[in-house]
């Protein structure tokens, strides 16, 4: 039934056959509680397995007390664990995948905040993750870290995990050994190919032998070029096919970045997609023993079946494209790729929780994290089906008129406009960001399904809506941009003047094509987000002169979460846009704007032929508080004005709660 044969073609590694060859892949989700898996992470991986993954390579647990690095990071040292994971792995491998665990130490790059001790490290030298040194380890300290990676492989075999994968990536501590500009030592772990490898291959080795020759061990690493001092491709394939010829080493996983170039471990929707092929090719021609998983930008079934037929990789590590749609690989094997909801890169709900220290989720995907409290993708059938009105197809409406029909109901959706989406639809039409328009298309599909009624260019008025025959309404109206000019930061001033003389807009009316700008464009963000960055990255590909203003202290503030911030500023920097932070507007003239700075309190004219303000939205709910005979429920912005997750959230609590 598959279009992707050789994506869903078996392997076999160790004494265990994968089922077909898409890969759950490592990643913190965080999800700890007091450090003891429970159920929120169980649940988490089990609906990917339940989802038709093959295999499923758990959190990252570390392994020794100075390689802690989140709040949810698993116990380390501590048997505590195992009577806990072994509750997870079992239903995993029930549910037909198999299942390792990660094993790591960040080296110099740790968190003190978190670990409360110095980053042990092969040289010494500063973390990258915080502003800290590290410590250069004694000869008996290395020894304790081999150490201690063994008996945390030994504690995973225990916990029911079919193997372990020993991470040497992102410049982590096998990396920092591997590394000549982290490992200057002039001991035995030093200076030579041999010396630096002798960590890496001593621990795998001493998991193999503890372990046994049925024990999957896998290998981590990755390409960052970006630095020089950095390993480049050729060290790389040398390094790994010295591990390979042991035979101990069962596949390598290759991801991108590191931590001196962060943004390329969890690419945003600003990268290229399949990043690792290049490495992964090479590494294919030099290994004799060990299969080659390619991760990083593998978001699509597609592009796992182009990597595995061309022989680029054996396997492919889809881990986002997992979180926003669990039963991808099951969709794939049963020959229905349209019905999978594609990851749209944005990174802010999962690396974006993640870097804040929160458990992951997903924006897309509000179940991600929530399974063991919602049942993930799988819809409980309602015992009583109603009539359900939705008024509103952005994302609440959307999400709330999906997950209701799922579950039986019957659901029209009304919209004003003449397409599904709202402002998210705006948002597609940012540079790079089409991926959105996919996901609504995606929505459209679905209600064909499901035989949900779509009612375009259709408004409700109150009355229509208390005629209507459906017994729930669901208000799910969104907002509109606020045309006061009113600036958060300037709470005494009701309104921006000026605005009366005309040449300001919203950028939603940028992005629908309505505002009249002319050339040279001041666009003001408050938010720090995507609705102001976005836009103005979109109107300087269009040539034109682009200033963005912004209260804070740099532009992107609240997408530097996502690690996209740098690589947005960079393009509209390589485009002419000056960026002026830590300014508030003082008064618009109709031909520029004064600006003034909160440091200094210096005024500036900009010469500007419009204004763009990108501030707080306002709530829009045209209809009344109540309507007789109708259970109203309101959802997403038209109850308050927010960020795109928080409506997909709300559709899906109301469709399941419905």
């Amino acid at each position: 039934m598959t279009q992707h044969p050789r994506l869903m073609s078996p392997l076999k590694l160790r004494d265990h056959t994968l089922r077909n060859r898409i890969v759950f892949g490592a990643h913190t989700a965080n999800m700890s509680d007091q450090g003891i898996p429970g159920p929120r992470f169980g649940k988490y991986l089990l609906e990917r397995a339940l989802g038709g993954a093959a295999m499923i390579v758990a959190e990252p647990v570390p392994v020794h007390r100075t390689g802690v690095l989140t709040r949810g990071n698993f116990l380390h040292a501590d048997d505590a664990v195992i009577p806990a994971f072994r509750t997870i792995t079992d239903e995993v491998k029930d549910a037909g995948a198999v299942i390792l665990q990660q094993l790591y130490h960040i080296g110099a790059h740790g968190d003190a905040d978190l670990s409360f001790a110095p980053h042990w490290s092969p040289s010494g030298g500063p973390s990258y993750h915080d502003s800290d040194g590290s410590h250069a380890m004694t000869g008996a300290e290395v020894e304790e870290l081999l150490e201690a990676h063994v008996a945390a492989a030994v504690r995973a075999k225990a916990a029911g995990f079919q193997g372990v994968e020993v991470w040497a990536a992102y410049h982590s501590l096998l990396d920092q050994f591997w590394t000549p500009w982290s490992n200057q030592r002039t001991d035995k772990w030093g200076g030579s190919l041999e010396n630096r490898t002798r960590f890496s291959r001593e621990l795998i080795e001493r998991v193999r032998r503890a372990c046994g020759d049925g024990f999957i061990v896998g290998l981590a690493i990755s390409y960052s070029p970006a630095y020089e001092v950095t390993l480049q491709a050729e060290a790389l394939c040398e390094i790994v096919a010295l591990h390979d010829r042991t035979g101990h080493v069962d596949y390598v996983t290759v991801g991108s970045g590191s931590y001196l170039d962060f943004e390329a471990i969890i690419p945003p929707f600003t990268h290229a997609e399949k990043l690792t092929t290049p490495l992964t090719q090479q590494l294919k021609s030099v290994l004799t023993h060990a299969v080659v998983t390619s991760e990083a930008g593998v978001r699509t079934p597609e592009n796992g079946e182009a990597i595995i037929a061309s022989g680029l990789a054996d396997l492919v590590s889809i881990v986002r494209g997992q979180i926003a749609d669990p039963h991808l690989a099951r969709k794939v094997a049963e020959g229905r790729p349209q019905d999978i909801r594609g990851c749209i890169s944005c990174n802010q709900m999962c690396w974006g929780r993640r870097s804040r220290d929160y458990w992951i989720s997903c924006l897309i995907n509000p179940s991600a994290g929530r399974e063991f409290e919602w049942g993930g993708d799988r819809f409980t059938p309602t015992a009583k089906p109603q009539d359900v009105l939705v008024v509103g197809a952005g994302p609440a409406g959307l999400e709330a008129a999906r997950v209701a029909a799922e579950r039986g109901h019957r659901v029209e959706v009304v919209e004003a406009s003449s397409m599904v989406g709202g402002q998210f639809r705006l948002a597609g039409m940012q540079p790079r960001r089409g991926q959105i328009l996919d996901l609504l298309d995606w929505y459209e599909r679905q209600f064909d399904r499901l035989g949900v009624v779509l009612r375009l260019n259709t408004f409700l008025e109150a009355e229509e809506v208390a005629a209507h025959p459906a017994g729930v309404v669901v208000v799910a109206t969104g907002s509109l941009p606020d045309e006061s000019g009113f600036q958060r930061w300037v709470p005494a001033e009701a309104r921006l003047p000026g605005i009366e003389t005309g040449g300001v807009w919203s950028p939603e009316a940028v992005l629908r094509r309505e505002a009249r700008l002319g050339d040279a464009v001041v666009v003001y963000d408050e938010g720090g987000n995507w609705r102001g960055v976005g836009t103005a990255w979109a109107l300087a590909e269009q040539g034109k002169q682009v200033t963005v203003v912004t209260p804070d202290p740099f532009v992107g503030k609240e997408i530097a979460r996502t690690a996209a911030d740098g690589p947005a500023r960079r393009r509209m920097g390589a485009l002419g846009v000056r960026m002026l932070a830590e300014h508030r507007l003082v008064r618009w003239h109709g031909n520029g704007v004064t600006v003034r700075s909160f440091l200094t309190g210096e005024d500036e004219v900009i010469p500007a032929s419009a204004l763009v303000m990108a501030t707080t939205n306002r709530a829009f709910d045209p209809l009344p508080e109540t309507i007789p005979g109708k259970a109203l429920h309101r959802i997403g912005d038209c109850s308050a004005p927010r960020l795109a997750a928080y409506a997909f959230h709300e559709g899906r609590k109301l469709g399941l709660a419905l």
